[in-house]
């Protein structure tokens, strides 16, 4: 079954969130932006050499470019309890309460002998608006390459997709969520186990919200960077292209798919992937949001037709 894409999810602009009062401690678009200004996130490297034919009236020639790998600032993937309360104030109106989605919170006290007891988060995935400012960093490292995500532009809402992200409908009777081990942030065996990624909703079991935020998080970075699935959302994929390798599906806890980068409650300046070691610091209000990056490789063009290209030893696509 196919991806919805709801005309009201299209058609949110960004006319409809600017202007708001916003409170002092509220993640802003500024701050956002800010933060992709971030070397460790980022990673740039040159991993190889493109090769181009160049055609003129005095006839062709080879000519080379750097091939260049580097992670993007897709989006921002918010995890939040209340519903219509992103913790992306300026955002907010892109998620307000409606006639299936009205409340949010979760019925657990934070007490360890509650852990049977469920969570609820809602999750946003907004285009990053990072824009020029990341261009501009990222090409003092020379040429950059360009990601899927468009500013500000809504790729999911878990509030427009009730039955999927509410009541685990079909995704409760699939074989990964009924398998255990399958799909998993972190591991039993390890004894770091944060959650499943199927169902892929808003419900889990855990009393650390900051990792059951982590793994919704993620659950909405899965769906939204793979096409066809029964959700309602827009993918946040790029069509690849002579000289152009985009990123594909986020899979957890494999940096060579995404990186997360964290915005609230306390602004990271680098990535890492979940599960981490961290000290995870705790919303109040329980809400969450980091910025998702994936790798992109690609060259500048230097001709009309793309011949080929060589990576150096051990450097990887």
């Amino acid at each position: 079954m196919p991806h919805r894409h709801p005309k009201n999810l299209r058609a949110i602009t960004v006319a409809t969130v600017m202007g708001l009062p916003i409170s002092a401690s509220a993640l802003t678009t500024t701050d956002i932006s800010s933060s992709s200004l971030s070397p460790d996130c980022i990673a740039y490297r040159v991993v190889g050499v493109c090769y181009w034919l160049f055609c003129s009236n005095l006839g062709c020639k080879v000519k080379k470019s750097p091939k260049v790998r580097h992670y993007v600032p897709d989006a921002v993937v918010s995890s939040y309890s209340n519903t219509g309360e992103n913790p992306w104030a300026e955002l907010r109106a892109l998620s307000p309460k409606n006639s299936t989605a009205r409340s949010g919170g979760d019925g657990s006290a934070g007490v360890a002998l509650e852990n049977d007891l469920a969570k609820f988060k809602n999750a946003d995935v907004i285009g990053h608006p990072g824009g020029a400012v990341f261009s501009q960093f990222a090409s003092q490292s020379g040429y950059a390459c360009s990601g899927a995500g468009q500013v500000l532009r809504p790729y999911f809402l878990s509030t427009l997709d009730s039955l999927a992200w509410r009541r685990n409908i079909p995704e409760l009777v699939f074989p990964e969520a009924l398998t255990p081990g399958a799909r998993e942030v972190g591991s039993r065996a390890q004894a770091n186990l944060w959650g499943a990624i199927y169902p892929r909703g808003g419900f889990l079991h855990g009393i650390d919200d900051y990792k059951c935020a982590a793994v919704v998080a993620q659950r909405a970075a899965d769906i939204v960077t793979r096409r066809g699935q029964i959700h309602v959302y827009q993918p946040l994929l790029a069509k690849a292209k002579p000289g152009y390798w985009p990123a594909g599906a986020v899979k957890e806890s494999d940096p060579q798919t995404g990186k997360w980068q964290e915005l609230t409650p306390n602004a990271s300046k680098t990535c890492t992937t979940f599960p981490n070691d961290a000290v995870h610091g705790q919303s109040p209000r329980g809400d969450y949001a980091w910025a998702l990056w994936r790798p992109y490789t690609c060259c500048e063009r230097k001709g009309q037709t793309f011949l080929g290209n060589t990576d150096f030893s051990g450097a990887g696509r």
